[in-house]
Order: structure tokens, then C-alpha cells, then sequence
């Protein structure tokens, strides 16, 4: 069975995202709950990491041998994830302040969202 490639780049991003959403809900549980910085900035700490993370992850593993120049893929990616944060942070702070919804399940779902975008953006523009 042939899988189409578009199929299996969203498999291996599915594996990166989900080691990236464990260094993100690990640094956002440790500054916000431990160390008591505010949540926001501990979930943008928790992300930014993440993003390395995946970026390093997805350029090595889900879209190996593309031909560009690592600087400018880092750019992209720079720029799909500060969005992807944006995204992050505004449904984050609706569904926890304003629909009342507890913090980390706010978190989770807001994840959906973003996963969403980062693969779309990243598959078509980034490493395209």
C-alpha cells in the first residue's frame, strides 16, 4: 500500500509535534506552576523551545532533503511558528479567560489549532 508522501510527512510532523508538545506543556507546567511566572509568559518559554526543537526534528527527519539553506528554512519557520504562537495565545487566552475553560485543557486544544496551521504553513511554504 502506497501512501501518498504528503501522508507520511503529516505522520513523522505528527511524531516531531507531539515530542515538541511534550517540551512545551513540560516548560509551561514547570515555569507556571513551580516557578509561578505568569502562564503566558511560561507558555511562550514553552513554545519558543519547542519550536527549536521541531525545527531541528522536522528539517533532519519529516522533510529530509530539501535543498534550501538551513538560515533561510530557520526564517520560515521562524516566522510560521511566531504566527503559530500568535494563534496559540489569543485561543489560549479566549478559551481560558474568556470561555472559562481550565488552563491546561484550553492548552490542548488550542495545540489542535496550531498543529493544523504549522503543518499546512510548513508543508507549503517552509520546506516546499
Amino acid at each position: 500500500m502506497n501512501l501518498p508522501a504528503w501522508f507520511i510527512k503529516l505522520i513523522k510532523f505528527g511524531c516531531v509535534g507531539l515530542a515538541g508538545a511534550c517540551i512545551d506543556f513540560g516548560v509551561t507546567y514547570l515555569l507556571k506552576e513551580k516557578a509561578k511566572w505568569n502562564k503566558f509568559l511560561a507558555n511562550s518559554i514553552g513554545f519558543s523551545l519547542a519550536v527549536i526543537n521541531n525545527f531541528i526534528l522536522n528539517r533532519i527527519w519529516t522533510f529530509a532533503g530539501t535543498a534550501g539553506a538551513v538560515q533561510v528554512e530557520f526564517g520560515k519557520f521562524l516566522v510560521v511558528s511566531i504566527i503559530g504562537l500568535g494563534i496559540n495565545n489569543l485561543s489560549l487566552y479566549f478559551m481560558h479567560k474568556k470561555l472559562g475553560l481550565n488552563f491546561y485543557v484550553a492548552k490542548v486544544l488550542t495545540t489542535l489549532f496550531v498543529v493544523a496551521w504549522n503543518f499546512t504553513a510548513n508543508y507549503l511554504f517552509t520546506f516546499k
